[in-house]
C-alpha cells in the first residue's frame, strides 16, 4: 500500500488545502492551512496504523520536519501513532547538487523549486536540514550514490533480517 504525501496530497487532500502535508520548513508558506498540519498528518498516520493492523505492508514515503512557524510535533505523534506496529524508518539522503540537477530536468511533470545546482534556493536548503532533524533512522540510504534498485534492496535486506530491537519509532513514541 502506497501511503506516501504525494499521493495523499493528490488523491485525499480537497485542492483548496494543498499543498497541506508537505508545506515547506520555515512556516508562512499557507498560514492559513498551516495550523491544520496536525490533523492532516495524525489522519495519515491513523490511516497506516489501520493498514498495518489488516496485515498490509505499507509504503509512506514523506518529509516529516517540524520547522512550521510554530513547533507542531508530527514526528512524535506519528511515533506514538505508529507504537507498537512494525516500522522500519528510512532516511533517504541525497547531495543538493544531485537535488537540484533533477529539479531543474523536472522530473514528472511536477512543479518543483529550480535553481543553480551549486547554489541551491533556500526553500530547497531548509527542506534538506529540517526533514533530518533529528536525524535519527533504522537505515539511511543515499540516493545520489546508489540506484532505486540499490536503496530498494538495502530496505529489503533489512526487512528480511527481522531485527528484534525496537525501531527508532518505537523509541521515539516512548520518548527515549
Amino acid at each position: 500500500m502506497n501511503l506516501g504525501v504525494d499521493v495523499w496530497n493528490e488523491h485525499v487532500t480537497p485542492p483548496g488545502l494543498r499543498p497541506r502535508i508537505g508545506l515547506r520548513p520555515g512556516g508562512g508558506e499557507r498560514a492559513d492551512i498551516e495550523a491544520l498540519a496536525p490533523a492532516l498528518y495524525a489522519a495519515l498516520f491513523e490511516s497506516i496504523a489501520a493498514h498495518s493492523r489488516q496485515g498490509l505492508n505499507v509504503v509512506a514515503d514523506l518529509g516529516l520536519h517540524d520547522a512550521y512557524a510554530e513547533p507542531k510535533g508530527v514526528l512524535s505523534d506519528a511515533a506514538r501513532r505508529l507504537s507498537g506496529l512494525p516500522v522500519l524508518f528510512v532516511g533517504v539522503h541525497c547531495p543538493l547538487e544531485v537535488i537540484m540537477e533533477r529539479r531543474n530536468a523536472g522530473q514528472d511533470g511536477r512543479n518543483y523549486v529550480s535553481g543553480p545546482v551549486h547554489d541551491p534556493p533556500p526553500a530547497v536548503r531548509l527542506w534538506s536540514h529540517a526533514v533530518h532533524t533529528p536525524g535519527v533512522y533504522d537505515l539511511e540510504v543515499d540516493t545520489g550514490n546508489l540506484t532505486p534498485q540499490a536503496c530498494a534492496l538495502a530496505i529489503r535486506q533489512r526487512l528480511d533480517a527481522a531485527e528484534t530491537a525496537p525501531g527508532v519509532f518505537q523509541q521515539l513514541a516512548t520518548g527515549r
